[in-house]
């Protein structure tokens, strides 16, 4: 384990520049994980990380001292560099007020060169709010789909603050980010539904046959899905909402349609 008390270290400078710097991490391929429960699930998920960064206090918190010391051989023999700094020296590296003293440098995974075209699938079109992309993905996951598109203009899904919101989402589903969404609904080979508030059916009434691949299509929630994307969606579904509120937050709407579509599945 190295020990780094000054900000003016190479080390420093380079993690510092994967947690400020969307364009380090897509010329390097690499991000930063905060906390040890996104620690762990990259580890069950991809294995160990290519460094890891404690602080002082960190080092005194039991499910991290634990980690290290359960993984002290593994982390070895992945070649994994080790970090360890002052608390203050850390705060600046963590994304968060109150850090929990763990950071892990990883490869961002790569997913195959194209998004299949008959499997579930998630399409995100302008979706900007990180905290409202990890949920998105975060209920991708959860409800069983195994790939995200992501339009051009949304937030970098792989950024410090939507890994936090995904709380381990990222691992397991393929994302494709400045995708061309309209593109894919015309190539995609099952049945594709946009959520929209306009002409469009209750999702508790619609039909779509429960066995075919789905592509449900969730738009920012300003804007809401583009007209070039929403013109290829097979059916437009929204959200009966009797309470009288004009609309749910985007994260909010797409865990109740996708959830929707895994309860008539299981049905």
């Amino acid at each position: 384990m190295k020990t780094i008390t000054s900000a003016a270290n190479p080390s420093f400078r380079q993690w510092k520049q994967l947690a400020d710097s969307v364009r380090a991490r897509k010329k390097t391929g690499e991000t930063l994980l905060e906390g040890m429960h996104l620690v762990a699930a990259w580890q069950a998920s991809c294995g160990m990380p290519i460094g890891v960064w404690v602080s002082e206090g960190g080092l005194k918190r039991p499910e991290i001292a634990d980690w290290l010391a359960a993984n002290h051989h593994a982390l070895i023999s992945a070649e994994t560099e080790i970090f360890c700094s002052p608390d203050t020296l850390f705060c600046k590296l963590a994304d968060t007020e109150t850090p929990t003293g763990i950071l892990a440098r990883v490869n961002l995974p790569n997913p195959p060169d194209s998004p299949l075209p008959d499997t579930d699938t998630v399409l995100l079109d302008g979706i900007q709010d990180p905290g409202n992309l990890g949920c998105l993905l975060r209920a991708a996951a959860a409800a069983g789909f195994s790939q995200t598109l992501l339009s051009t203009g949304s937030a970098s899904a792989w950024s410090p603050k939507v890994l936090r919101a995904g709380q381990g989402a990222h691992f397991q589903l393929k994302i494709y980010e400045a995708a061309d969404l309209a593109d894919f609904l015309r190539r995609f080979k099952g049945e594709s539904l946009a959520a929209t508030l306009a002409d469009a059916t209750p999702l508790y009434t619609a039909y779509w046959p429960f066995d075919a691949p789905l592509a449900w299509v969730f738009g920012a929630e300003g804007q809401g899905i583009s007209a070039a994307v929403l013109q290829e969606a097979r059916q437009r579904i929204c959200i009966a909402m009797p309470g009288g509120m004009e609309s749910l937050n985007v994260s909010a709407a797409a865990a109740v349609c996708l959830f929707e579509s895994l309860r008539r599945r299981q049905a």
